[in-house]
């Protein structure tokens, strides 16, 4: 049976992006450790490095602005996984370009998510609708990354 082309792409990758990683870490003064993916954790280090924090500080204060907002977090990896790919879809829908000085406000990216959602028919979005050009320059830096280690 042939292969298809896609499947491919994630067959072939590098296994290490899949691998779990466990770290440790304080929120409140509690220790508490998160297991995500190699892949994972280099998303939370770019968008960390994005706002000069390092890990620990934007866990934190992803956990504490979602409580703020009254959001359950029962199961903060899956919060954090879902952080990832919203990143990872904002850049590609150059909602969240790569450099710092053309940002848009937190509030201008929200406003036209919401009009480019209602477009769409689900309420789900869609990650990585299309291959462009922008989806390898947004993700470049997060691929040399995991391919450093």
């Amino acid at each position: 049976m042939e292969e298809r082309a896609v499947c491919r792409l994630f067959i072939g990758a590098n296994s290490h992006l899949w691998e779990s990683q466990t770290r440790s870490l304080r929120i409140d003064g509690m220790v508490t450790s998160v297991r995500l993916e190699t892949m994972f954790w280099s998303v939370l280090e770019e968008i960390a490095a994005r706002d000069d924090m390092n890990v620990p500080q934007l866990l934190h204060q992803l956990y504490n602005e979602s409580i703020d907002e009254g959001h359950d977090l029962g199961n903060f990896t899956s919060f954090l996984r879902v952080c990832c790919l919203r990143y990872i879809d904002l850049q590609l829908k150059g909602l969240l370009p790569n450099g710092r000085n053309d940002l848009l406000s937190t509030e201008e990216i929200l406003t036209m998510e919401t009009k480019m959602r209602g477009k769409q028919s689900s309420p789900v979005p869609a990650v990585a609708p299309r291959i462009a050009s922008t989806a390898a320059s947004a993700l470049a830096p997060t691929v040399a990354k995991v391919r450093q280690h």
